[in-house]
């Protein structure tokens, strides 16, 4: 039995959920960021990050080591292209979702769901815009001439992308219908698709409930990309205070657990 750490909130713990079920494997979910589930969560990862994935005894860490083993591991209704140029494709469109987008969009959150009493820093939403228009162009280029952005069928590239895209608007960072038509019908057939109307609701009910869920909501867990981003657009006196506030967590070690002795299966 798959057992997957995860979070509704998370979008690398979505892109992973998404992935499992498009391969229609079964899996236990266990929401890693509940409080009550951390020493569980920590005894398989150190860092308690979700998504965290155990299959027979193999931990898998890193949504995208966790997209290629499952990929490996569970060939059927693959995620990454047979293509090697849309393979590099899709690959290179999941690293920006994870490492560009990612901290743009979190990073607005704060002031959405987190218990804050200060107000988002000036010029903060506008650096968060201004920065999503060259990918929303990109986007908007590759699905000139194909239905997905990789290819014509669904790959890491797109349930990558949705988790993020799918919350712009309510991070008042959504693109404009007219002036982005193709990457608009994207979004539209991915939204059509069973997988991602799950992930949708299971969005949506958590950010329905986050007040009375078991999560830290205070103290905000900060990684390298996130962090970045924050100081190359020089918001670095504010990160620095959330430092001597004490509101910042930060991640574990990130050391391997020891290899399985099953699971071996090729």
């Amino acid at each position: 039995m798959i057992t997957l750490y995860d979070s509704a909130f998370s979008p690398f713990a979505r892109k992973v959920r998404l992935v499992l079920e498009h391969k229609g494997l079964a899996f236990e979910a266990l929401d890693g960021l509940l409080k009550t589930n951390h020493a569980a969560l920590q005894a398989v990862n150190g860092r308690i990050e979700v998504p965290t994935l155990v299959d027979d005894g193999v931990v898998v860490v890193n949504s995208s080591d966790i997209v290629a083993y499952l990929d490996h591991r569970y060939p059927a209704n693959p995620v990454l292209p047979a293509s090697p140029a849309a393979r590099v494709h899709a690959r290179a469109w999941e690293r920006t979702a994870d490492s560009f987008i990612d901290p743009i969009l979190i990073n607005v959150s704060y002031w959405k769901w987190a218990e804050r009493d200060d107000a988002m820093p000036a010029g903060l939403q506008e650096a968060a815009c201004a920065d999503l228009k060259p990918v929303y162009d990109a986007l908007e280029r590759d699905l000139a001439a194909r239905d997905f952005v990789s290819g014509d069928a669904p790959s890491i590239a797109d349930f990558a992308l949705f988790p993020h895209l799918a919350s712009a608007r309510a991070m008042d960072a959504e693109w404009s219908a007219d002036a982005y038509p193709q990457l608009s019908a994207w979004f539209r057939r991915l939204r059509a698709l069973p997988v991602c109307r799950a992930d949708l609701q299971r969005a949506r009910d958590f950010l329905a409930t986050v007040g009375a869920q078991d999560v830290e909501r205070r103290r905000i867990f900060w990684r390298g990309d996130r962090i970045e981003w924050m100081l190359a657009r020089g918001f670095h006196d504010w990160f620095f205070n959330e430092i001597r506030e004490d509101r910042v967590l930060w991640p574990g070690p990130s050391i391997p657990a020891p290899m399985a002795s099953t699971g071996s299966t090729p």
